[in-house]
């Protein structure tokens, strides 16, 4: 493993993981007023950052997300998970944009959360402190230090990486040119909080949770954590998507059991996606990253005025909202807009007719493509950016 001291932490390459660990001199101080260090970021990065370093454009990842955004993750073998996006010639042009993209505090693809080892030499568990979007949001600003990357090109991401955009704009709006927020919303609804809430109970009766502790007793909540997954999942789909790809279809008529088996084609999908799930991710981290989220509220350190939020902040914003998502409908991703041209900020909304549902923006969508790519190549002619890479 190559390790590099940077001014502020020490970064290593290894394992098919880049990392960038702070000691007790750099340590996070999270909204909750607790201190967590050592602090370790897992990200990676994609393209060439120029001379002035201001061509930097940070990836924020949804809840089930990493920071291979770009390209296989070493560790899963998972597909890039936004390749229509991140790529060379594509919205996100990796000839002309240098691309950061960080496992989120509290994840389990290599930065600090629930399943890392805590100083006393033991899983954190339920031990771990409580974060929200604000801390995995100052946990980035670190790296972003550390490259000594002065401001960012462009912010961007989808669902919960939405929120870490929004968060950005508003925590450090000097630090950001323009910021794209896809999916999203601006403070958590009651029903989505229900709809984790199921997920987390889901885990939390799983005999082998152990209250949290399952790595000491070498045990994983696996049954309770793919339901979570299962229900999570069925708010990313739309109506009228489900009922085109599998409507009532049963299985193979010789499978087809008639009692509580996968009889439906549905079923067996929403299996598959549950089990799939646990092979790659943490239980206690799926508890922590959904509360974050719940968490969210990005009006209330404001007296409630969303506007507030954004004051005097310079970024120019682009919102997304797809007609068929339920998950954050249009409404939500409005309301953002809203709050951004009350602070008199550079708002443009974007409403994409899809029936993809919430997960539209991870799929193929050529008119969702190329209004970003309009949207990108403006931040960049006004950031003094070239339009191709060939000119970089």
């Amino acid at each position: 493993m190559n390790q590099v001291l940077s001014p502020v932490g020490r970064m290593a390459a290894g394992g098919g993981l880049k990392t960038i660990t702070f000691g007790p001199d750099h340590p996070l101080l999270l909204s909750s007023g607790q201190v967590l260090s050592p602090l370790t970021i897992a990200y990676e990065t994609y393209g060439t950052l120029n001379a002035d370093r201001s061509n930097a454009v940070l990836v924020c990842h949804a809840l089930t997300g990493d920071q291979f955004v770009g390209s296989v993750n070493p560790l899963t073998e998972r597909p890039a998970w936004w390749p229509r996006v991140v790529g060379p010639g594509k919205p996100i042009d990796t000839n002309r944009f240098f691309v950061i993209c960080t496992n989120a505090l509290g994840g389990c693809m290599g930065s600090t959360g629930p399943s890392s080892i805590a100083p006393d030499g033991q899983p954190y568990g339920l031990r771990f402190p409580v974060i929200t979007i604000a801390d995995m949001v100052r946990a980035q600003a670190m790296l972003i230090e550390a490259l000594q990357i002065p401001t960012l090109f462009c912010v961007i991401g989808g669902s919960m990486g939405g929120m870490q955009a929004l968060q950005w704009a508003s925590s450090y709006p000097k630090r950001v040119h323009s910021c794209v927020a896809i999916a999203t919303a601006a403070r958590h609804s009651a029903q989505n909080i229900a709809f984790y809430e199921v997920g987390r109970q889901a885990i939390m009766a799983d005999p082998e949770w152990r209250d949290g502790d399952y790595a000491r007793h070498e045990t994983r909540p696996a049954k309770g954590l793919a339901v979570a997954r299962m229900a999570a999942h069925i708010t990313y789909l739309s109506e009228p998507a489900l009922r085109t790809k599998f409507d009532r279809s049963l299985q193979a008529r010789d499978a087809v059991s008639f009692g509580f088996d996968a009889d439906f084609q549905v079923e067996s999908y929403l299996r598959h996606q549950g089990q799939r799930f646990v092979d790659r991710f943490d239980a206690n981290s799926y508890l922590y990253i959904t509360r974050a989220i719940d968490y969210f509220d990005l009006a209330a350190d404001y007296g409630g005025v969303l506007a507030h939020a954004f004051r005097d902040c310079p970024a120019r914003f682009c919102v997304f909202g797809f007609s068929s998502d339920w998950h954050y409908p249009p409404e939500e991703n409005k309301a953002i807009v809203r709050g951004l041209i009350a602070a008199n900020c550079d708002a443009s909304y974007v409403e994409i007719d899809t029936d993809k549902g919430h997960d539209a923006f991870l799929l193929e969508e050529p008119h969702f493509e190329s209004a970003l790519t309009g949207f990108i190549d403006a931040a960049a002619a006004s950031r003094g950016l070239p339009l191709k890479a060939e000119a970089a």
